[in-house]
């Protein structure tokens, strides 16, 4: 039996914690894994865990200043075959420390980068890196970014791409969702678009409102899914009330059972403003078989297909997004193929079970088995 510690220091609840929440969902149903999340004191991430019957170890998790995690987490390492996968340099660092205070060879550092952060190399940094055993990148456009920055100072040999996926969700015992079509008394000619993410100008919200102005507002209902800082917040409703857009744009905040309201949508629209190093929200339209609107700017056009299964824009451009869903409200039977299309490929090349596959091989390696 291989150990698997996941370790999840944010205050807040992002890719890298849905990405580590998927992964120790999957595997705690595998006999050949033990799974536990190590996670700094935050009671909604602990809270989060805690609810699929994860074991979740606390520890302070301060970085490369606090010398008492990697002393704790070492004891958790002595025995057995370990690996330890990390979302954070500073978690990294911790990681790294463990191990060697631990003294136990079969006990491999992985770590996945989830933001587009140059790594920056000094004496110590440059130690931690080279002592991580495996790299793993959730898109080419991420390996390609960290890599540009790095080399020649990381091997390539300790680097692997494994596009992130979206896990099958069981919505059943989650929390009842609203017919959406009954609550805001849709027409038929109607389209129910889709937003969801954090509420700041990185992910789009800004521009995904300045371009919904210019829409028929007879055509459509855009729900936004999501939370951000109260003062992001108010100006969205603040933007929503001077444009008159009370009727048609409807914040439903933070929703736990996303895909419960993802599926009932004809189409998403994710205009981030920012290179996505994979863009986990897109995939959870092409899985439920919805076409998505997105930007161009980063490991987006790895899987989306212009007027294939989506529509790609470029970043902060308002009049393109506007044409974008003028076009998918008005041709249904477009946004209908779009959408089958985002299906059959979310199936066949970007599925869980091919990442969850690729993702324990190398676990296995790593170790040895």
């Amino acid at each position: 039996m291989i150990n698997v510690f996941h370790i999840v220091s944010s205050k807040t609840w992002g890719g890298a914690e849905r990405y580590a929440s998927d992964l120790v969902a999957r595997m705690r149903h595998d006999s050949d894994y033990y799974v536990e999340v190590v996670s700094a004191k935050n009671d909604d991430i602990i809270e989060q865990f805690q609810k699929m019957d994860i074991p979740v170890s606390i520890l302070p998790l301060k970085g490369i200043r606090d010398f008492d995690s990697p002393v704790r987490l070492a004891r958790m390492l002595r025995k057995g075959k370990n690996i330890v996968h990390v979302h954070t340099y500073r978690d990294a660092v911790t990681a790294v420390m463990a191990r060697i205070i631990s003294d136990n060879p079969d006990t491999k550092v992985v770590f996945t980068p989830h933001s587009l952060k140059k790594p920056t190399f000094n004496y110590v940094s440059k130690k931690v890196y080279n002592s991580i055993d495996q790299y793993v990148f959730v898109s080419q456009f991420a390996y390609d970014y960290f890599i540009a920055h790095a080399a020649p100072r990381l091997k390539k040999s300790v680097a692997s791409v494994i596009p992130e996926s979206v896990l099958n969700t069981d919505t059943s015992a989650q929390a009842p969702v609203p017919d959406l079509h009954k609550e805001l008394k849709m027409t038929p000619e109607q389209s129910l678009i889709m937003f969801h993410s954090r509420l700041n100008h990185d992910k789009g919200i800004d521009v995904l409102l300045k371009a919904i102005k210019n829409v028929d507002r007879n055509r459509y209902h855009l729900v936004i899914l999501g939370e951000g800082q109260d003062k992001a917040v108010q100006r969205i409703k603040s933007y929503i009330i001077e444009n008159k857009l009370v009727h048609n744009v409807h914040l439903l905040g933070f929703q736990r059972n996303m895909h419960g309201y993802l599926w009932q949508c004809d189409f998403g629209v994710q205009p981030s403003t920012i290179a996505e190093m994979q863009g986990i929200s897109n995939l959870e339209y092409m899985k439920q078989g919805k076409p998505i609107i997105t930007t161009n700017n980063g490991a987006q056009c790895e899987y989306v297909r212009d007027m294939e299964n989506g529509i790609l824009v470029k970043p902060n451009n308002v009049e393109q997004l506007t044409e974008a869903i003028n076009t998918l409200i008005n041709d249904r039977d477009l946004t209908q193929r779009l959408g089958r299309q985002a299906k059959r490929d979310f199936d066949t090349r970007l599925n869980y079970d091919k990442f969850y596959e690729k993702i324990t091989s190398l676990y296995s390696h790593l170790i040895g088995n």
